[in-house]
């Protein structure tokens, strides 16, 4: 039986999954749902910066993606339902990952709207977020680098942080390391103002 208070994490895997398969086979569904900052200039088809988020290159990049969110993301709609109760927590948890995954999309578009080259697909940038708004809440607990190497959840917030800036500006791995980064910072910011809402209602 599904928990009440994850109910938005076990829809956004189930929608992520659905779309992301298909894609494996028919590039086509990639090509349509990519962010890609050359076409959203010129034809302002800026729903890219949502629809890239369900869409994956190969079944590890997916698999991945699901498993951090499945880690982290149950844990703070749970933490967002109890504060704000369910219908709401829902609702503030949803449109956060939503707008965490669009804003995260915002540095690499301003870089590479001339850039016909240049594309990405994946949740990683939301998923980023979602991982910082874990660690402001619990930076002391110990979370483990590639499963092996423990650190304090805000130490690895760090080291994070800091190799994302480095590979934004210098790996050609063909990851958009930049989304990550502003991905994880955009999540922090925005838990600092979720935490407000209680005493603006």
């Amino acid at each position: 039986m599904i928990d009440p208070q994850t109910l938005v994490s076990v829809g956004i895997l189930i929608v992520t999954a659905l779309i992301s398969i298909p894609g494996f086979s028919n590039y086509g569904i990639i090509e349509a749902c990519r962010h890609y900052p050359y076409e959203e200039y010129r034809n302002k088809s800026y729903y890219r910066w949502l629809t890239c988020g369900f869409v994956h290159g190969s079944v590890m990049h997916l698999l991945l993606n699901l498993f951090v969110l499945w880690q982290f993301g149950f844990v703070i709609e749970r933490l967002y339902t109890s504060m704000f109760g369910l219908t709401q927590g829902r609702m503030i948890y949803f449109t956060t990952y939503l707008l965490i995954m669009v804003l995260s999309c915002i540095p690499s578009y301003i870089k590479n709207k001339n850039n016909p080259n240049y594309a990405s697909i994946g949740a990683s940038g939301a998923i980023s977020g979602i991982l910082f708004i874990y660690i402001r809440y619990f930076p002391w607990n110990t979370l483990l680098i590639y499963g092996i190497v423990p650190l304090p959840a805000i130490m690895m917030g760090v080291l994070y942080l800091i190799y994302s800036w480095w590979a934004a500006r210098n790996s050609n791995d063909g990851v958009d390391h930049e989304a990550h980064y502003y991905g994880a910072i955009t999540g922090f910011l925005l838990s600092l103002i979720i935490d407000q809402v209680p005493r603006l209602l």
